[in-house]
């Protein structure tokens, strides 16, 4: 890995399911933790408010709850699919 001369390594100590989630976000990305957490810093803006109003904030929800379900469903059918085959292969 090639690091740019102008960046500056620094150490940060984090809790493990913060780890965890880094790793999994930077897995679905297809990056490095380390340019998740460059990212995160960069869209971090403390003094910016989020001005949504009830119906939008509905509709976010709503659209997280679709894509929840969406993959129990498609979860539950690869579960089904792996039991199915021990099952077959129960002597």
């Amino acid at each position: 890995m090639q690091v740019s001369q102008n960046m500056i390594r620094k150490q940060i100590l984090m809790y493990p399911r913060q780890v965890n989630k880094i790793k999994s976000l930077a897995k679905k990305k297809n990056t490095s933790a380390a340019e998740m957490v460059r990212q995160a810093i960069d869209a971090f803006d403390p003094d910016v408010t989020v001005d949504m109003t009830e119906s939008e904030l509905f509709e976010l929800a709503a659209a997280r709850v679709k894509e929840a379900l969406a993959d129990t469903i498609t979860t539950r059918k690869k579960v089904t699919a792996a039991l199915d085959k021990l099952e077959a292969r129960r002597p």
